[in-house]
């Protein structure tokens, strides 16, 4: 059986899956030696925090915090990066309960950084914070 974390993270990873433009999207992977030409995004399943709880019935209330990583590389990388995140964002407010296994979605805005690559060009890359908000009957549940 499946636990009501992993059910989350699964269905937010089958949302950015729809991510448009041929953007390879994983989970928890290991960062390739190379960044695919219409970017790489991964989905790191982060830290649930400390729950809220209610009595009668016992509920844990999770404040749950994920990173989605985003690498482009070559191009214009400004506008690009404009367009993943504004696709990320969209992907993620069109279904904010992923189908009512999910409370509520809110992600904080991108902090981009270049890395300059010697021999090669510029990565423009961000951690992109979710918060998923879902609640659960067991904190291993």
């Amino acid at each position: 059986m499946t636990t009501r974390r992993e059910e989350v993270l699964k269905a937010l990873h089958a949302r950015l899956l729809l991510i448009p433009g041929g953007v390879t999207i994983l989970r928890n992977a290991v960062l390739p030696e190379r960044i695919p030409e219409a970017g790489l995004v991964i989905l790191r399943d982060g830290t649930p925090g400390s729950p809220d709880t209610t009595l009668s019935p016992l509920r844990y209330h999770w404040q749950h915090r994920v990173e989605i990583e985003v690498f482009l590389r070559a191009g214009d990388l400004d506008d690009r990066f404009d367009a993943l995140t504004a696709a990320i964002g969209r992907v993620l407010i069109t279904h904010r309960s992923l189908g009512g296994i999910c409370d509520w979605i809110e992600a904080d805005a991108p902090e981009p950084a270049d890395l300059p690559i010697d021999g090669a060009g510029t990565i423009r890359a961000a951690v992109l914070i979710v918060t998923l908000h879902y609640t659960t009957t067991d904190p291993l549940i």
